[in-house]
């Protein structure tokens, strides 16, 4: 199958390439098209022509979302826009990404797909615009909500992962706080990446929450990874108001995998022995 992975050179995207090297892939960074530029996206896929696009471009730095509303919308809304009305064109499917922030937190156990969004920053807003522009145009889709995304290759929006902020921080910092009131599922990307490929052979199509099991506070995620590390830090957890912020943020954004459990094709294993192999492989890179 020839699929079209645009982002491919990003952190997910990178690692969707490589997972699914046994098929036909196009991949399409942003010198390749502009997913913002309806002429871009109709005339880069119309010379591909592939039967299926995976889209992991997006706007994730949630900070410069509030700065910069104006592209955040361009990228994560008329950006899925613009590919569901080619898809729609070209008669084939689109897979899309989005993000556990579409949720508000206030909920306080795991979101399934069917709970109603109700996002709490422009980041969220944005990413939920996309995701009905999708629902409105196209029949055949696949969009899948996901969390805490960290892997090997570099996340281009932010500069690196919350792995390689504890890596940085250890060597810089005497001490190094991080909230314990935020919870969440950090996610593997090679697992979400293999849990995609599974997904794509069938024609289940909808909406999909996709995160590695069980859930911790940014502090239990962070002290995992200084154990996995072998990392002897100064770590101290901490309030959020110690980190007062002008972007809202769910405290409580866990997804559960409802609809791939009713399926039967939950793949995705416990966060921790994800993390776990994520470090072993950063290791073996030199990456520490």
């Amino acid at each position: 199958m020839k699929i079209a992975v645009v982002g491919a050179d990003g952190q997910l995207g990178s690692d969707i390439v490589r997972t699914l090297k046994d098929e036909e892939i196009v991949p399409l960074a942003i010198q390749d098209m502009d997913i913002t530029d309806f002429e871009s996206v109709n005339r880069t896929l119309g010379k591909i022509s592939p039967a299926l696009i995976i889209n992991t471009a997006a706007f994730t730095n949630v900070k410069e979302c509030e700065k910069n509303d104006r592209e955040a919308y361009e990228v994560n809304g008329i950006g899925a826009k613009n590919l569901a009305i080619v898809c729609k064109r070209l008669h084939n499917t689109l897979f899309h990404i989005s993000t556990d922030y579409v949720f508000d937190g206030e909920k306080g156990s795991p979101y399934i797909e069917t709970d109603i969004p109700r996002p709490l920053n422009v980041y969220g807003l944005s990413k939920l615009a996309g995701e009905y522009y999708i629902r409105y145009i196209l029949e055949n889709y696949f969009i899948v909500r996901t969390s805490g995304l960290y892997g090997i290759h570099t996340c281009i929006g932010k500069g690196g992962n919350f792995i390689d902020t504890m890596v940085r921080f250890s060597k810089e910092k005497d001490e190094i706080k991080v909230v314990d009131d935020e919870v969440l599922t950090p996610t593997y990307t090679l697992d979400l990446s293999q849990q995609i490929k599974a997904l794509i052979k069938t024609n289940f199509y909808g909406i999909y929450h996709i995160t590695n099991e069980g859930e911790c506070s940014w502090y239990e995620f962070a002290k995992a990874i200084f154990t996995f590390l072998d990392f002897n830090v100064n770590l101290k957890r901490v309030n959020s108001k110690e980190f007062p912020s002008s972007v809202r943020r769910p405290r409580y954004s866990v997804l559960e995998n409802r609809a791939l459990k009713k399926l039967k094709l939950n793949r995705m294993r416990p966060w921790q022995g994800a993390l776990k192999d994520y470090i072993e492989e950063r290791k073996e890179k030199g990456m520490v």
